[in-house]
Formats: C-alpha cells, structure tokens, sequence
C-alpha cells in the first residue's frame, strides 16, 4: 500500500553523483516502498536540483531506525552549530552554567 507521506522543502547546498557535484534546489523526504534496498518501507531522502536534469539527485532509502538515529544526530550537530555560531560570531549565546563552590 503507498503510503502518500511526501514532504518537500527548498534546499541550499550541494550534492553528488559519481566524480561532480552540483546545487541543490529542493529536497523530498518521502515514507513509502523501498524501490533500491532490499526492505520494506522506508524513508527516502532525495536530493534535486530542479534546473538539470532528471539525473541531477542524490537519493537514499533508510529503515525508520536509521531515519531517527540520522534525525537525532541532525539535531545534535544542529544544537552544536547553532551554539558554535553564536558563541564565534557573538550572537549572545546563552550563558553557561556556573559551578560556585
């Protein structure tokens, strides 16, 4: 049974297929049948670039589990980042915990 879960965001970066890279424009996080991995269904990343081609996309077919260990250390490093940019750039990052003795 198709499941119909698609969602589809701009995206800003790049991608690659074989030895190039080109700009994304938009990404697809789908939940439906594997086409590729040898499961049932899974969540599908996929990476395009609406101007190229059709084959301008990077895709990947995950087990939900790995889709929530792949979201978890998203948001990890996001948090990270988030915290490493306003600490460097001085974007008032919140204060730290102070231990008094």
């Amino acid at each position: 049974m198709c499941t119909s879960i698609v969602e589809i965001v701009a995206a800003e970066g790049m991608a690659k297929r074989g030895d190039e890279w080109f700009p994304l424009t938009q990404a697809v996080v789908a939940y439906d049948h594997a086409r590729h991995a040898h499961l049932g269904d899974v969540i599908t990343l996929d990476f395009f670039n609406t101007a190229l081609e059709p084959g301008a996309r990077a895709g990947v077919e995950l087990t939900l589990e790995s889709a929530r260990e792949l979201r978890a250390a998203l948001d990890r490093a996001i948090v990270a980042a988030d915290f490493e940019e306003a600490e460097v750039r001085g974007k008032g990052a919140p204060p730290r915990l102070v231990r008094v003795a």
